[in-house]
């Protein structure tokens, strides 16, 4: 079971030697730097996203209006584009090519087959830089359905529009969609087989992994400071809160009838504490210091959930195409304001988390919040919705609005990579034309 990083197992002089040394993803206090890429779909109605800006001062749009409270956590990035979704002589899937070319800036071919053909990502760039630091070189996350066969889009194989990470340009990396699945990778040990049987004890028992490793925590507790034992108990709180959440999702399920293909367990039935179950398996992956990348593709481009929890009984993609309906635009505008609350949720509980020199989980982060599509309605890629939060470990200045004035989405990438490690960082991403350097 992975632990939060403590000053006691810390020293004062390895802390000094690790930010002299300054090895790749670590910050200049040599706390770890980690990196977020959190993808949402269908674009985002622009008279309600963009914020109005008065020299400095800046006042968030309705759609933001949830971030509020972490006004100075975040910066809004204009004018960032990417062209290589654009239709060109392909013509139809807008939301497989808006998916597919986010994180990797390159055309992709347009197959129905097992021929598809993509891009190494920026994560996937960045867990190279990283190397084997963490125990996992990234995680993969999504609140989706899963689909790696068949067309989903106009001729464009399904593989596409439900990955966003890919290791290479034919190896797209399959997010983990359950959140007991997703527990086991984090708290359990061993090999896969080891760490099955451990659950099953455990379920038997009925116990938490806390009480598993009851004895290990106790010897642990005898070593560390005033300081480390309350952020122990903060975390070991945290990790049986979510254990609570997942079991009561796993026990709704079981006392209901189930359709003929198996619900996997874990998954919340209410959407928004699944999205928020998964948020924090990504602050306690950080906390852990288990990955120091993470892709959360919340749910694919084109997805048509509908928002029974806003009253809303159509389907997300299909408002978007409003056609200039106000009640339709209307409705989207509520769906996009329900995704910013969640990702408050996930800011403040960053900003709440403690990190080993003293600084939040936040402030050495660099997390990115955007979609591939702009305009949902015209399947504009250009000036897309793009949020970044976190203080990068000290290198970003939050609490801003900047324009970048129509360049690839490529260069926010590139100027990310460098702040992992600018020796090995590439010359050029994607469709990238340089470097954003105010950031």
């Amino acid at each position: 079971m992975g632990i939060p990083a403590l000053e006691s197992l810390t020293s004062a002089n390895t802390r000094r030697a690790l930010a002299g040394t300054r090895m790749p993803a670590t910050t200049a206090t040599g706390a770890p730097l980690r990196t977020a890429f959190l993808y949402f779909p269908n674009g985002a109605i622009q008279d309600a996203w963009w914020p109005t800006v008065d020299g400095s001062e800046i006042t968030l749009n309705r759609t933001m209006k949830p971030l509020q409270s972490v006004k100075d956590k975040f910066q809004i990035l204009a004018g960032l584009d990417d062209i290589a979704a654009n239709p060109g002589r392909d013509g139809g899937g807008e939301h497989a090519r808006a998916n597919s070319t986010f994180l990797t800036g390159v055309r992709i071919k347009k197959t129905n087959g097992a021929d598809f053909r993509a891009a190494v990502s920026a994560d996937q760039i960045m867990a190279q830089q990283i190397g084997l630091q963490a125990p996992f070189r990234s995680l993969e996350m999504t609140c989706d359905v899963v689909l790696n066969v068949g067309s989903c889009d106009t001729d464009y194989a399904c593989v596409y529009q439900h990955n966003l990470a890919w290791s290479s340009p034919t190896t797209p990396l399959t997010p983990e969609v359950n959140p007991r699945h997703m527990f086991e990778r984090l708290f359990g040990a061993g090999t896969a087989k080891e760490r099955a049987r451990n659950l099953a004890i455990r379920r038997q028992q009925k116990a938490s992994i806390l009480d598993f490793l009851k004895s290990e925590r106790t010897d642990l507790a005898l070593d560390a400071s005033a300081r480390d034992k309350e952020k122990l108990e903060q975390y070991y709180t945290g990790v049986r809160d979510i254990e609570q959440r997942i079991a009561t999702a796993e026990a709704s399920r079981s006392r209901r009838s189930q359709p003929s293909i198996e619900t996997p367990e874990g998954i919340p039935d209410d959407f928004e504490e699944y999205i928020r179950l998964m948020y924090d398996m990504l602050v306690v992956a950080f906390e852990t210091d288990s990955t120091r990348v993470v892709t959360f593709m919340i749910t694919g481009d084109g997805n048509n959930r509908p928002f029974p929890e806003l009253g809303i009984d159509d389907g997300h993609h299909h408002l978007t195409h409003h056609g200039g309906r106000e009640d339709f635009i209307e409705k989207v505008r509520q769906i996009d304001a329900w995704y910013v609350v969640q990702l408050a949720y996930f800011i403040q509980k960053m900003e709440a988390t403690e990190d080993i020199d003293g600084n939040s989980l936040l402030h050495n982060s660099q997390i990115v919040y955007g979609s591939g599509c702009a305009d949902g309605n015209r399947h504009s890629h250009t000036n897309l919705p793009i949020l970044l939060a976190g203080n990068g470990g000290g290198t970003l200045k939050p609490g801003r609005f900047v324009d970048c004035s129509g360049v690839p989405l490529c260069n926010l990438y590139l100027s990310m990579m460098d702040r992992i490690s600018s020796s090995s960082a590439p010359l050029s991403f994607g469709d990238s034309t340089g470097r954003l350097n105010d950031l």
